[in-house]
């Protein structure tokens, strides 16, 4: 569609509770205001609203500790905070998340437009009073398109709940004993619950950095550089 065709088109507005397919989502979504944030979750239409201080603290640590991530693990790249399009019945705004690009395996890419396609393998919701929503559609969404890791990190009250792909449905799986989520997708990311909860920096950093030398890290990044040496002939 050219930019004249757009131009002339009348600016529908997005309606909580509307249903759309994804492709008249997203050309009503790029046509509100910058300020507008929303998503399509099984096909029904939400608006993000405000987030308050108690996210953004989490939200500063989880982007921390994944970035951290991305950086030691060449080939996996961000999935959080940028607009996803998964299928026509969905299309997102994590908070944070992780994902393996298409060439290297993964089951997504970015398209023409710049935008985030197909399904990452990580993704993180943090609770800002959204926890029906977070536990109930969009898990659900989540557990269709066959998103393989979900974490919700909610604040009233205070958890971490994990969910893993198996056969076909997203099943929580208990964090282990000493406090720590590892990861069963990302070999190696480690976050310590307690820590992101009391805001423990020092502790938080502290097991991230024990999961990136850990041997399990060591061998998700070798499988890695193997597949981008044979992609693009760079390790």
């Amino acid at each position: 569609m050219s930019t004249v065709d757009r131009a002339r088109m009348p600016c529908w507005p997005l309606v909580p509770g509307q249903r759309l397919d994804q492709r008249t989502f997203h050309e009503r979504y790029e046509a509100t205001t910058p300020e507008t944030r929303a998503e399509l979750i099984g096909g029904i239409v939400y608006l993000t609203p405000p987030h308050r201080d108690a996210h953004g603290q989490i939200l500063m640590a989880l982007t921390y500790c994944l970035g951290t991530y991305q950086w030691k693990t060449k080939g996996v790249e961000g999935a959080g905070r940028v607009t996803i399009k998964m299928d026509d019945l969905c299309e997102v705004e994590p908070d944070c998340g992780l994902r393996i690009p298409r060439e290297l395996g993964g089951r997504s890419w970015v398209d023409e437009d710049g935008y985030v396609s197909g399904i990452p393998e990580l993704l993180i919701e943090i609770d800002d009073y959204s926890r029906e929503i977070d536990l109930g559609p969009r898990k659900a969404d989540y557990e269709r398109v066959g998103v393989r890791e979900y974490v919700f990190v909610g604040l009233h009250p205070q958890e971490l709940r994990r969910f893993v792909q198996r056969d076909g449905q997203l099943a929580e799986l208990p964090c282990d004993e000493d406090g720590v989520f590892r990861s069963r997708v990302f070999p190696g990311l480690w976050l310590d619950i307690p820590a992101l909860h009391t805001d423990d920096l020092s502790r938080l950093v502290e097991v991230a950095e024990q999961g990136l030398a850990s041997p399990a890290h060591a061998k998700f990044a070798a499988r890695l550089a193997k597949k981008r040496q044979g992609s693009d002939g760079t390790v």
